[in-house]
């Protein structure tokens, strides 16, 4: 492994020097970022910035050309696959919500707590003590209570998405990606998701990538503005609001 990992060491997730090409388009350019333990960062830029490709690569979806992706100061990620990363503790949420519709809410997170188990006797064997208090504290956190004997696919688009964020909680893991949550949701959903993710983000760090500048003020975060695979700008909402060069490419369009 490279020598640059033991700098890593106050980290959670770094990245260096990554670089990413598609048939001549480079969507990656020489990224760096680096997340603390605990964080929450909010990462913006226009369609075609390297949002999604930068997701990818930290969950072993897409290699990188070059650089570095480190995950707990020790772990080189472009070495493992995305089962591997995932077990590692590294969860994704993409934009468009995948559960079980024909299942309730309440199945739908005894399914993401199943582990070992096949999805049958999930299902049909009864849930321990443990996974049942697991289940109620999940359904509290993504305000699904009420509605846990519902069918997934009955519900709203905005619950649909609390309820994966709960799948994705169901398998603990210590680092969150989150695709564009807020896409199609009410006002008040996005509310309720921006209040949702910083509840999430007292035990867990989060990514949020988003085009809703609003949400991005509610979460109150710190926030990496990426254009043609770069990092443009960094700093607080109001601070990246206020940068010429993020009003150019970026706010003012």
């Amino acid at each position: 492994m490279s020598g640059r990992i033991g700098e890593a060491s106050d980290t959670l997730l770094y990245l260096n020097g990554v670089s990413v090409s598609f048939d001549g388009f480079r969507a990656l350019n020489n990224l760096s970022l680096v997340l603390a333990p605990g964080e929450m960062r909010a990462v913006i830029g226009p369609n075609g910035a390297g949002k999604t490709t930068m997701m990818d690569v930290i969950t072993g979806k897409t290699r990188p050309d070059s650089g570095e992706v480190v995950f707990r100061a020790d772990t080189d990620l472009t070495h493992l696959d995305e089962p591997a990363i995932a077990a590692l503790g590294i969860g994704r949420k993409f934009q468009k919500p995948t559960v079980f519709e024909p299942h309730s809410v309440y199945d739908n997170l005894l399914l993401a707590l199943a582990g070992n188990r096949t999805p049958r006797r999930a299902l049909f064997a009864r849930e321990t003590a443990a996974e049942h208090d697991r289940i109620a504290a999940l359904l509290d956190t993504i305000r699904l209570t009420e509605h846990r004997h519902r069918r997934a696919g009955d519900l709203s688009h905005g619950q649909k998405q609390w309820l994966e964020i709960g799948m994705l909680l169901a398998q603990e893991p210590d680092l969150l990606l989150v695709d564009e949550p807020v896409a199609g949701m009410t006002d008040a959903e996005t509310a309720e998701t921006a209040r949702l993710l910083r509840e999430i983000n007292r035990s867990k760090s989060v990514v949020v990538v988003e085009h809703d500048m609003d949400f991005v003020r509610a979460l109150d975060v710190r926030v990496t503005v990426l254009h043609e695979g770069s990092v443009l700008s960094e700093g607080s909402i109001d601070h990246v609001s206020n940068d010429p060069r993020v009003i150019e490419v970026y706010l003012g369009r």
